[in-house]
């Protein structure tokens, strides 16, 4: 049986340079105005060591399906080390076509999300894409904690250039990666721009000088 090609979308290679340290610290800062909590850390190892000190042990998360989260080693320490209480280990031995509904209900409102975004303005907007939508219900409002790594490359002027990097560079990464993950195309379904956290301490920005993920 012959496998379908996989189809390879033009790419906007301009979204993948990081951002200067001047762009970044206005993005921080706007996101801490935002009501955000921002770090800013130099390179991934030091993302992976905040985080992993920043999550609880003794509260259910859930990773969102994230480039980030698999380079940075991230979803491997959260769902099996054993360290934390993942979500996905618990679940692993589920049958999903029977407890369909379980799998929504329980990762739409974890007591811990984290994942990343596709992009963050430099006055502090989170901007998220989706073909599911099942990381942005967490990500708005239905876990009691939200956490977002996110690479410096994906830090932009404004909630446009935000939509135009989805557009031009993270829909046809993702594209690419979906047909080989699972042998389909993805899609733009869904976006979510949380501009604000109106809750102290519930949304932190983990701003990675490097370049991760797309």
């Amino acid at each position: 049986m012959t496998e379908n090609p996989i189809v390879e979308l033009a790419v906007d290679e301009s979204f993948a340079v990081p951002a200067n340290s001047d762009r970044m610290e206005r993005a921080a800062e706007s996101l801490r105005r935002n009501g955000f909590t921002a770090h800013i850390v130099d390179t991934v190892e030091a993302a992976h060591t905040l985080v992993t000190d920043l999550l609880p042990t003794d509260k259910t998360i859930f990773t969102a399906t994230s480039e980030t989260l698999r380079l940075s080693g991230l979803d491997d320490t959260i769902n099996s080390s054993g360290k934390f209480r993942s979500l996905r280990a618990e679940q692993s031995d589920w049958d999903m076509s029977t407890r369909h509904d379980d799998v929504r209900v329980t990762r739409s409102a974890p007591d811990v999300v984290i994942g990343s975004v596709h992009a963050v303005t430099e006055d502090g907007k989170l901007v998220t894409a989706s073909a599911s939508g099942s990381q942005l219900a967490p990500y708005a409002s239905g876990a009691v904690m939200a956490v977002w790594v996110v690479g410096s490359q994906k830090v932009v002027p404004d909630l446009s250039t935000a939509l135009l990097r989805i557009e031009t560079y993270s829909y046809p990464k993702e594209d690419v990666r979906a047909q080989h993950a699972y042998g389909v195309r993805s899609t733009i379904s869904k976006i979510l721009i949380n501009g604000r956290e109106l809750v102290p301490g519930r949304g932190t920005v983990v701003l990675i000088r490097e370049a991760i993920g797309f």
